[in-house]
């Protein structure tokens, strides 16, 4: 009996020195807690890259325009304004489709001779037309530009009474007007305030976002 005791003791202080031994360990329960937590809150800077630079592009491609003015002068005085506030700006002429007028012509002939004897043969008719010299109709007959769609057709209507079969073209109609450019470095620096004395002082000027290259052809 008394070994038996002894045995029992023996075998507890074993156990306990085993159990001592042993490195401490967290529950998996607990670890796929954690990294779960973890991973939630965390994004690696090359993840969120892709967001940051597209956010850039869709702004980058347009600009802030204020006008448009008919006349340059009152649009580089509005210029004048904004560099005295250090608001770097530039004056742009922009081409705005202002409509379409209508080109009533009859078709190129094969030699200008032919156009010539066409043209006196509509004058003689009291129909007021000219050759034209140049561009893809050059040896067609011009018979005017109308801004009327129904108007060009009655003239067409009337040639085809006659049996002359004019065509129509359309020419879109421009009209130039002046726009001050903010920098978009200076865009900023154009308040409300700012803004609304502009408006006061010059009573056409509109604010518009506009592609940053949108500048009328060459003078």
């Amino acid at each position: 009996m008394r070994w038996f005791f002894l045995l029992l003791v023996a075998l507890n202080v074993l156990f306990y020195t085993y159990q001592v031994a042993l490195p401490p360990q967290r529950p998996a329960a607990v670890l796929s807690e954690t990294r779960s937590a973890g991973s939630s809150g965390i994004k690696l800077l090359s993840e969120a890259a892709p967001q940051i630079r597209k956010r850039e592009i869709e702004t980058s491609d347009t600009c802030l325009f204020l006008g448009g003015f008919d006349e340059a002068a009152i649009a580089l005085d509005v210029e004048q304004r904004l560099l005295s506030l250090d608001i770097e700006s530039s004056v742009q002429p922009i081409d705005m489709e202002a409509g379409v007028d209508y080109w009533v012509y009859l078709p190129p002939l094969v030699s200008r001779q032919a156009s010539l004897r066409q043209l006196r043969e509509l004058q003689s008719r009291n129909i007021d037309s000219y050759v034209i010299t140049v561009g893809d109709l050059a040896n067609g007959i011009s018979l005017g530009i109308f801004s009327r769609r129904d108007s060009a057709e009655s003239v067409v209507a009337r040639l085809r009474g006659l049996d002359y079969a004019a065509s129509i073209r359309e020419l879109p109609r421009a009209h130039r007007r002046h726009w001050v450019k903010i920098a978009a470095s200076s865009r900023r620096l154009l308040s409300e305030a700012i803004l609304a004395d502009l408006v006061r002082d010059f009573a056409e000027l509109e604010s518009r976002q506009m592609p940053c290259s949108s500048i009328a052809t060459s003078e």
